[in-house]
């Protein structure tokens, strides 16, 4: 049987109101995809038979996988460990693929494939669709890479603070994932970080298509990225970000330059990040923790690769001066304004 082209993985969680019109833009590729649909555990609602609907319908498509409750990283590890696809693009069940773009995107990989030259990482735009206000704004990266061929780190440009590449816009050779031991945390919100971050090193040929092809719906109430929410679960943002601190050794990349000072500028953001949610939050016990990470950076990284980020962009959100914090919040209310990003 003939190798799929790719597989998405689709973690699902009490998903019965809007994972179906996820599941029907993947249909969309037919018999080239593998669609795993990963059951994590749902009680509330019909997801679980939604599941096995579309595994019957769709036999040589989809799978359906019933797990105990993990949380959205086990949800993606299942999906590595069972994946048969050349690619593996993870879809979150609230979200979805323009059809068209995914048509172009599929076309561009298998001429790729068949002539040899597929790159272990392929990336598009992706859209945030806002719930609230019903606009929408694209990341896009034609600043960055090259578009319509294939090129290595040396030939990538500065990424902006609001360009990180996130699981939304990339999709991975599943081989570049299993070679890098990719096992995220279970019951652990932020992990789609660790998914992008940890492979890079591994990524020898890339490919961009200017394609507006994920559609990431932000907006509700519950959701991880919304501002209560994440103050709420700071203590697991600052656990993925340990864990990138510690999954790479940035020093062993000193001959690659431009994919040293992207890891450098992804690891200065979740920081900045990190920073920000604590200073929300506002307590005593809240600042002890924003210590303690700076501290735990320093204690587990180079002080070459500590000074980068202490003193670039993620030092940015720790400046050591009265009214420095209100500074800071007062600088991402203003961001969030600008670039809607939660």
């Amino acid at each position: 049987m003939q190798q799929k082209l790719i597989t998405f993985a689709v973690p699902c969680y009490n998903s019965a109101a809007y994972m179906r019109h996820c599941i029907e833009t993947l249909l969309s590729a037919g018999e080239q995809a593998e669609i795993i649909l990963v059951d994590d555990g749902s009680v509330k609602d019909e997801t679980p038979a939604i599941c096995d609907e579309y595994a019957a319908k769709y036999p040589t498509i989809v799978k359906a996988i019933h797990q105990e409750n993990g949380g959205h990283g086990e949800g993606v590890n299942q999906g590595i460990r069972n994946a048969t696809g050349l690619y593996y693009k993870v879809v979150d069940s609230d979200d979805w693929l323009d059809t068209d773009a995914l048509q172009k995107v599929l076309a561009r990989l298998h001429t790729l494939v068949t002539r040899g030259t597929a790159p272990d990482l392929m990336i598009c735009n992706y859209v945030y669709e806002h719930t609230e206000d019903g606009t929408r704004h694209t990341v896009r990266y034609t600043n960055i890479f090259p578009q319509e061929r294939l090129f290595t780190w040396m030939h990538v440009g500065h990424f902006r603070p609001d360009q990180n590449l996130l699981m939304h816009s990339v999709m991975y050779r599943t081989e570049v994932l299993r070679k890098c031991g990719m096992v995220l945390p279970k019951h652990t919100f932020y992990v789609d970080n660790i998914f992008v971050y940890q492979p890079l090193p591994f990524v020898k040929t890339m490919y961009y298509m200017d394609l507006d092809l994920y559609r990431y719906f932000i907006g509700r109430a519950d959701q991880s990225v919304n501002e209560s929410v994440m103050v709420k679960r700071v203590d697991q943002q600052l656990r993925v970000t340990r864990h990138m601190i510690d999954c790479q050794d940035l020093d062993a990349l000193k001959g690659e330059k431009k994919l040293r000072a992207y890891m450098l500028h992804y690891l200065s953001m979740m920081m900045a990040v990190s920073d920000i949610f604590l200073l929300l939050d506002g307590s005593a016990e809240a600042k002890e923790k924003q210590k303690g990470l700076w501290q735990y950076l320093r204690e587990h990284t180079s002080t070459a690769v500590y000074r980068s980020i202490r003193f670039g962009f993620g030092g940015v959100t720790n400046l050591p001066f009265p009214k420095g914090d209100a500074i800071v919040v007062g600088g991402y209310r203003i961001a969030r304004k600008i670039f809607k990003f939660n």
